[in-house]
């Protein structure tokens, strides 16, 4: 049974990380920067868009330009945010293991 009480002090450590690593993704802040700074986003490490920016003079080219440009611009911005959020949760799971598998 001592192999039971320890795999549970396992399994709270990592869930303690987990949560830990899940605060800290609320609160990073990760700034992307698309069509040359046209357009800005700012996303937290779940990937919530927190803020966006389009530049004036970006406005003025055509409707298709601008919504390709959003596109991927949010695109990038949640491509990062899940790497930042996998990377987080690796961490927190790290040297965790479950005997047998």
């Amino acid at each position: 049974m001592a192999g039971v009480g320890k795999l549970l002090k396992q399994a709270q450590k990592m869930q303690r990380g987990i949560a830990d690593a899940q605060q800290q993704l609320w609160e990073t802040r990760l700034d992307i920067s698309h069509g040359g700074g046209a357009i800005k986003i700012t996303v937290n490490g779940h990937g919530l868009v927190l803020a966006l920016s389009i530049d004036s003079e970006f406005l003025k080219e055509d409707k298709a330009v601008i919504e390709s440009s959003l596109v991927a611009a949010l695109q990038e911005a949640a491509n990062k945010a899940r790497e930042v959020n996998e990377s987080a949760m690796s961490k927190a799971t790290a040297g965790f293991s479950l005997p047998g598998l």
